[in-house]
C-alpha cells in the first residue's frame, strides 16, 4: 500500500494554525500534558510542531508522528481555549498528512488494512469475527487460555480491552422499522454503528425501546454501515469520505425528524460529514443536511417531552462524559437531565468528569500503557463518590470502564445513560 498523494485540505490549513495564540490555557485541559509534562506532548506544542512542519522548517519524521499518534484526539483542549482552536480538524488532517507521507512497518500496515479496509466496512466480515470470537468466549477457551498464562503479556493486556459478543447481533433489525408505542410523535433513523452490532447489541435494542417508548418510530436502514470515526482519527480520510457517502445515499431522503446514534465518538464524526465532504462537488450539500439531522440519542430524548412512566431505580451514579459528546458535541446537560429525570437515582458529580478515561478510540489498544495511567486516575475519581454505578454514553467508554472496574474499581456496574432510561421503562 503505497502512499498516495496528499489532498492539498487533507494537510493542517495555515488559517487553523493562526488561530492558537500559544497562551497554554489548554495544557491543563490535555491528558497526556497532564501526565507527562512534556510541552511537545500538549496541544499548543503539538500546533507547533505542525506549523513548523507546514513552513517546512521542520520534516514530517519519527519525533513528529510520535508526538501525534500519543495525542488521544479528546478534544478537551477545544473547551479550555479562548481563542476559538478547532483542534479536532487540526490534529486529524495532522494525521491525515502523515498517513500519505511515510510508509509503515509492513505488520503494522496489514493490521491497518484488515481492520479498516476490511473488518469495519463490511457488515459480513464484522459478523464473521464476532462469530469466531463468540465461540473463543463462550467455549470455555478464553477462561483456559487465561488460566494457563499462554499468552504472552502484551495480548494478555489487549484480551483485557476486548468486547464480550453479544448475540444474537443487532444487524438482525437492519432494514426493519419498528413501529412506536402508543401514539407516533416522531420519525427516527437509528445508526447502529459497526462493532457494537456485535459487542453492543443489547445496548443497541435498548435504544430503540427507549426510543418507542417516546413515541418514536425507529427505522434501521440495510444499506447503513461504519460512520468511519476510528478511520478519520487514523488519518484514512478518503476511506472515511466513502463511508460518509454510503450513509447519506442510505439516510439522508428517508424524511426523518433525526438520525439518532447512541455513541458518542460516532456522533461527533457524523456531525462533521459536512467538514469531511466540503470538497466534494456532489456530496457537500448532502453532507451538511445529513449532519444538521444526527442527534445523540441523549441530545434528542432530552429534547421532546420525555415519557415520565419511569420506575424507581434505586442506587447511586456518577457521570463520566464522553470526550467527543461533551468536547466535540458540546452536550454535558442533556445525559445529566435524563439521569435526573429517573426516580430513587441519586447523581453524584465526580472530580474532572470530562477528563479521557483513556479509551479514544482505539487508543487504549495502540498506547495501553498511557490509556491504563488516565484509567487508572479516572477510577480514583469514580471510587471517591461512592458511586455504584458509574453511567456514559459512548461504547468505547464502557469498555474502558469495565476494564478499569476490574483493575482499579469496587466492583461498580458501567451503563449507558440509555440502558438506565431502559431499565427504569422496565425493558
Amino acid at each position: 500500500m503505497a502512499a498516495s498523494e496528499v489532498n492539498s485540505y487533507d494537510k493542517p490549513q495555515q488559517s487553523d494554525l493562526d488561530k492558537c495564540v500559544h497562551c497554554g490555557l489548554c495544557l491543563n485541559a490535555c491528558p497526556t500534558y497532564r501526565e507527562l509534562r512534556v510541552e511537545m506532548d500538549s496541544p499548543r506544542g503539538r500546533i507547533f510542531q505542525m506549523a513548523q512542519v507546514a513552513s517546512g522548517a521542520a520534516e514530517i519524521g519519527p519525533s513528529y508522528i510520535k508526538h501525534i499518534e500519543l495525542c488521544l484526539a479528546c478534544r478537551g483542549c477545544e473547551t479550555a481555549c479562548p481563542s476559538g482552536v478547532e483542534y479536532g480538524r487540526l490534529v486529524e488532517a495532522a494525521r491525515a498528512e502523515i498517513e500519505t507521507k511515510i510508509r509503515r512497518p509492513w505488520r503494522e500496515r496489514l493490521i491497518r488494512y484488515i481492520v479498516f479496509r476490511k473488518l469495519l466496512p463490511s457488515r459480513f466480515n464484522l459478523g464473521f469475527a464476532g462469530a469466531v470470537l463468540y465461540l473463543y468466549q463462550a467455549s470455555g477457551l478464553k477462561k483456559l487460555t487465561r488460566m494457563l498464562g499462554f499468552l504472552p503479556r502484551r495480548l494478555q493486556e489487549l484480551e483485557s480491552l476486548a468486547p464480550e459478543i453479544e448475540t444474537p447481533f443487532f444487524f438482525r433489525y437492519y432494514g426493519k422499522i419498528v413501529s412506536a408505542e402508543h401514539a407516533q410523535r416522531y420519525r427516527a433513523a437509528f445508526l447502529g454503528g459497526c462493532i457494537a452490532n456485535i459487542s453492543f447489541a443489547r445496548l443497541n435494542e435498548a435504544t430503540v425501546r427507549v426510543l418507542r417508548k417516546n413515541g418514536c418510530e425507529v427505522s434501521i436502514p440495510a444499506a447503513q454501515g461504519c460512520c468511519g470515526a476510528l478511520h478519520v482519527h487514523a488519518g484514512l480520510r478518503e476511506e472515511a469520505r466513502a463511508l460518509a457517502r454510503r450513509n447519506i445515499d442510505a439516510l439522508l431522503d428517508g424524511n426523518y425528524d433525526a438520525i439518532v446514534t447512541n455513541a458518542g465518538g460516532c456522533g461527533s464524526t457524523l456531525k462533521e460529514y459536512g467538514e469531511l465532504l466540503e470538497h466534494d462537488p456532489e456530496y457537500a450539500e448532502k453532507a451538511r443536511r445529513f449532519s444538521a439531522l444526527v442527534k445523540d440519542v441523549t441530545e434528542f430524548l432530552a429534547s421532546i417531552e420525555l415519557n415520565p412512566n419511569l420506575r424507581v431505580f434505586p442506587g447511586v451514579a456518577t457521570y463520566q462524559d464522553s470526550c467527543h459528546l461533551a468536547h466535540g458535541q458540546k452536550i454535558r446537560s442533556a445525559p445529566r437531565a435524563l439521569l435526573g429525570a429517573v426516580p430513587g437515582l441519586e447523581l453524584r458529580e465526580m472530580q474532572l468528569s470530562d477528563l479521557c478515561c483513556g479509551s479514544a478510540g482505539i487508543y487504549n489498544v495502540v498506547h495501553t500503557g498511557m490509556a491504563m495511567a488516565l484509567l487508572e486516575k479516572k477510577m480514583a475519581a469514580v471510587n471517591s463518590t461512592g458511586a455504584d454505578v458509574i453511567v456514559t454514553a459512548n461504547p468505547g467508554c464502557i469498555l474502558q470502564l469495565r476494564a478499569g472496574v476490574k483493575k482499579f474499581g469496587r466492583g461498580q456496574k458501567v451503563k449507558h445513560v440509555v440502558e438506565i432510561l431502559d431499565e427504569a421503562y422496565g425493558g
